[in-house]
């Protein structure tokens, strides 16, 4: 079995230091080095504004400082990664806040793209377009409601809401076919939270999981020759040996691991593999700074993802 090697370890661990901005280089440092959640907290909250979301290009591919939902998931999930849930803390207080000002949702739920996105550099598809909104705001409306389910109180209005629009989304599994770019990973988030949050009897659990289940198996790229361009890999959905998904899908989510393995640059970390360009190169010099920003972001990630495979050597 291949492992990332702990020589390799260090070159990824050397370019973070060099290349990551600080809130990259806190969470590297608190899932590998044991860093403090307080260092993490620290960091994030100089992307939180006045109204409690979150902006500011926290979400690298969107430079707008306005809060908008889907980089308010971005904090929120964060946040889940170092099992922060202190309900009485301001950062936490600050996101119900947000929540609750209603902006920026509709009775479908929270919006994928806002419209001053479109007066800072951002990728093409963060240009705000209601179109889009209606099924790429699934997966942002997901998120967003299994934190409330997590954090909020079971009498409040805001939980209220996250129930009518999980009846809402969830019903959507049954009636379309479009999900947006973050839905079926939003499923699953929802799913397990039901679970978690003992709210399964509001919902037809069992089968809201066949179906999503199927839905990530039909995703994953089976072609590993494709993974080198924009496409969906095992560990979009698949974390770990304890997914509910991991076993349908075990053989290619070893060839995942190994394929990591095999294409790190040497002394660097894996490269992004998408662009803010088709023939457009507007914002060019924006899109270096963020697909460093993504690189520093993207490798955490798949050194987690080796980690819980047991695929590092040093651990």
């Amino acid at each position: 079995m291949k492992k990332l090697s702990l020589k390799d370890y260090k070159e990824v661990k050397s370019w973070m230091y060099r290349n990551a901005r600080p809130i990259e280089l806190a969470l590297w440092q608190y899932y590998f080095e044991n860093g403090s959640k307080e260092a993490v907290l620290s960091a994030l909250s100089f992307y939180q504004n006045d109204d409690g979301g979150f902006g500011h290009a926290l979400e690298a591919d969107s430079w707008n400082p306005n809060s908008s939902p889907y980089t308010t998931l971005r904090a929120i999930n964060i946040l889940k990664g170092i099992d922060f849930s202190h309900k009485q803390h301001p950062m936490l207080q600050g996101i119900f806040k947000f929540l609750e000002s209603n902006v920026y949702c509709s009775e479908n739920g929270w919006y994928f793209n806002i419209p001053s996105n479109d007066d800072y550099a951002h990728a093409p598809w963060w240009t705000y377009s209601m179109e889009d909104n209606t099924f790429e705001g699934i997966g942002v409306t997901a998120g967003i409601i299994s934190f409330i389910f997590m954090n909020a109180y079971k009498d409040s209005d805001i939980f209220n809401k996250a129930l009518t629009l999980a009846e809402v989304i969830t019903g959507k599994l049954n009636t379309s076919d479009k999900y947006g770019e973050m839905g079926i990973g939003g499923y699953y988030v929802l799913l397990d939270t039901l679970e978690r949050a003992g709210l399964t009897s509001h919902f037809d659990h069992k089968a809201l999981t066949e179906k999503v289940k199927k839905l990530v198996y039909d995703a994953i790229e089976r072609d590993t020759s494709k993974w080198a361009y924009y496409s969906r890999r095992p560990s979009d959905y698949i974390y770990s040996p304890g997914s509910i998904f991991y076993k349908d899908n075990e053989d290619i989510i070893a060839k995942e691991l190994d394929y990591l393995i095999d294409t790190r640059p040497q002394n660097g970390v894996w490269n992004i593999t998408w662009s803010w360009f088709e023939n457009n190169e507007k914002y060019a010099k924006e899109f270096a700074i963020s697909e460093n920003w993504w690189k520093a972001s993207a490798a955490i990630d798949k050194i987690i993802f080796l980690k819980n495979f047991g695929r590092l050597e040093q651990f």
